[in-house]
This record gives C-alpha cells, structure tokens and sequence, in this order.
C-alpha cells in the first residue's frame, strides 16, 4: 500500500475516488539505472505509473539487434505494457530505466474495471496510447527517411529531455546499440558535432550546446 506522499505527484491526473483506490491497491517500485524493468517475454502483472525518472522502450529483432521505440517520462506509461494487459499476452518490448525510477504499479486486473468506472482513466489510458504511437511512428520516419547524423542529433535531444539534463552520462557504444550503428561511426559523428560546437565530448559524457 501506498501513501498519500507517493500519490500527490499524480494528483493532477486522476480524480479522487480513483487516486484512493490507486492508494489502497498499489506498491511503490524503486528501480536504480540500467536495470531492466520489464524485459522480453514476461507476462505483464503491473502496470506502471512514472512517478519519476526516465524508461527506455526497445524492440530486439530476430538477430538481438535492438531498436529504440520511445522514452516514458513522469506522469506516462508504456503503451506496449498497456497492450499485453489488455491482449493478455507477453511483453514484446524491453524497459530499461535510463536513470534511478521510482514507480506506482497498479495489478492488472483492476484495469478493466477502472477503464468503465473512471473518465480520468480512461483519458489516460487513450492518451498515453495515442502519445506513444505517435513516438513509435517518428521512431520509423526517423529509421526510414533521416540520415545518421540527423537520427544522432534527434537522438541526444530527446534523451535531454526525458533526463532534463544539458550533460548526458552514455558511451558511444550505448548510443550505437540505440541508434544501430557501430562504435565507430558514433564517434565519428559525435566529433564532427563537436567541431560545430554543437557538444562537448568528455570521458562517457556528452554536454549539448543547442
């Protein structure tokens, strides 16, 4: 059980007769950086609710190459958790934490019943869908029509923003297994924005200028 400390960040969100039933029966989750949350395979029990930090969605194909869908920021959910709860089937995507999260995990089965009961729910559940669609579509038009470099610099903008930080802490090999590139190309590409004074490189960091 949760307590009304752990559920004032998303008071803006829910009215208050869902608020304390999302109190009565849910936990708070604490998940440190770099673990994954959800991974491929599992069978879905909790739906998450980001009460902060960030999470990255990948896909892996049949070879184990990786492709990044989107990130949920607080206040989200992931969509493709929400679709294995409604379809009853395994997640199809990997959630990795891209700094400490802390989480409320509503259980499944009080999802049906909320989603009839709760207007605030639903717009919710519909929202998040319809926001991360739209991610996972940009993530295609990105893969499909932008050059590398482009895809680099879309890359190091939106994960400023989910970190709400100018300086990220990734190795260039991170960023080629999220962009599926190789090692070398990324820091290639990483070097030449350096010179347009579009970052600043440093030992497993990168410090945006733009």
């Amino acid at each position: 059980m949760i307590n009304e400390k752990n559920i004032q960040p998303i008071q803006f969100l829910f009215e208050k007769e869902l608020l304390e039933e999302i109190q009565k029966v849910s936990t708070i989750k604490q998940v440190p950086k770099g673990e994954i949350m959800i991974d491929l395979g599992e069978r879905i029990k909790f739906i998450p609710l980001l009460l902060e930090g960030a999470i990255k969605v990948v896909r892996e194909d049949d070879s184990g190459e990786e492709l990044l869908l989107y990130f949920v920021e607080f206040g989200s959910t992931c969509a493709m958790t929400l679709n294995c709860c409604l379809e009853n089937t395994s997640s199809e995507i990997r959630a990795i934490c891209e700094s400490d999260t802390t989480l409320i995990m509503v259980p499944v089965a009080f999802m049906d019943d909320w989603l009839t009961k709760y207007r605030s729910w639903r717009n919710f559940i519909f929202e998040n869908y319809q926001n991360r669609l739209s991610e996972m579509l940009k993530a295609i038009d990105a893969l499909t029509f932008l050059k590398l470099d482009e895809r680099l610099e879309k890359y190091i903008k939106d994960k400023s923003k989910v970190t709400k930080s100018k300086t990220l802490k990734i190795t260039h090999l991170e960023i080629a297994m999220d962009l599926n590139s190789s090692r070398v190309v990324i820091s290639r590409l990483l070097k030449k924005m350096e010179n347009q004074g579009k970052v600043v490189l440093g030992r497993n960091t990168i410090s945006i200028n733009y």
